[in-house]
This record gives structure tokens, C-alpha cells and sequence, in this order.
């Protein structure tokens, strides 16, 4: 059984010395031993078959953000809901509350993300 804790920590340094090493001479071989060749095909759009138009320093609508922020709220909301619905036998009234405040910043957010108009996808661009 370990006793310090460079006993415990050793095998976990270890490992991420083993995984350094093997990421980094994977790169290292692939570099070395991989063609260098640049043609046409190579320089063709991935899979998507479209060829880019413009910069990459394009402007997003605002709209896009917005709906990324709805996904994130959404996303936060399920991964705490599993671990309160796990302690909340323990907690009773506490998690309770807890909760409450939670679902009331989540749906401020919700509310905020409603009144831009996010939510309604009929609207075009020009109607904003």
C-alpha cells in the first residue's frame, strides 16, 4: 500500500509520461516518414465539395450566437440535473431551493434568448 504521495502519484506520471511519448513520436513519424506532395486534389475543399468563397474573417449574425447560447443552456441545465436528482433524497429541502435558483437563472437566459427572437425561425434576416 502507498504511504506518500509521490507513492500514489508515481503510477499517474507514468503513464502521462508514456502518453507524451507516444503521441509525440507518433507525430514525429508520421512527419518523418509521410509524402509531402501538394496538388490539386489535395488543396480541394473536405467532403463538403464546396469551394470557399471569401475570407475566413467573415461576420456571423448575431442570431448564430445566439442559438449556440440556447444549446450551452440547455446542455448545462441536463448535466447538473443528474447529480442533484441523485442527492436529493439526502438534501430534501436545501436541493430544493438550490434547484429553484438554478432553473431561474436557466430560464432568465431562456427568456432573454425568446424576447431576441431566436425562437422564431420564420423571420429572415431583413425583418430584424
Amino acid at each position: 500500500m502507498p504511504t506518500s504521495p509521490l507513492e500514489v502519484y508515481f503510477p499517474v506520471l507514468i503513464q502521462i509520461l508514456l502518453a507524451a511519448a507516444l503521441a509525440g513520436g507518433l507525430v514525429g513519424a508520421s512527419f518523418l516518414l509521410g509524402k509531402k506532395l501538394k496538388n490539386k486534389v489535395k488543396d480541394m475543399p473536405y467532403e463538403s465539395g464546396m469551394v470557399p468563397i471569401g475570407t475566413a474573417t467573415e461576420r456571423f449574425s448575431v442570431k448564430f450566437y445566439l442559438v449556440a447560447m440556447l444549446f450551452i443552456l440547455f446542455d448545462i441545465e441536463a448535466v447538473f440535473l443528474y447529480p442533484w436528482v441523485v442527492v436529493y433524497g439526502d438534501l430534501k429541502m436545501f436541493a430544493f431551493a438550490e434547484m429553484f435558483v438554478f432553473v431561474i437563472f436557466i430560464l432568465s437566459g431562456f427568456f432573454y434568448i425568446w424576447k431576441k427572437g431566436v425562437l422564431d425561425w420564420s423571420k429572415t434576416q431583413d425583418e430584424d
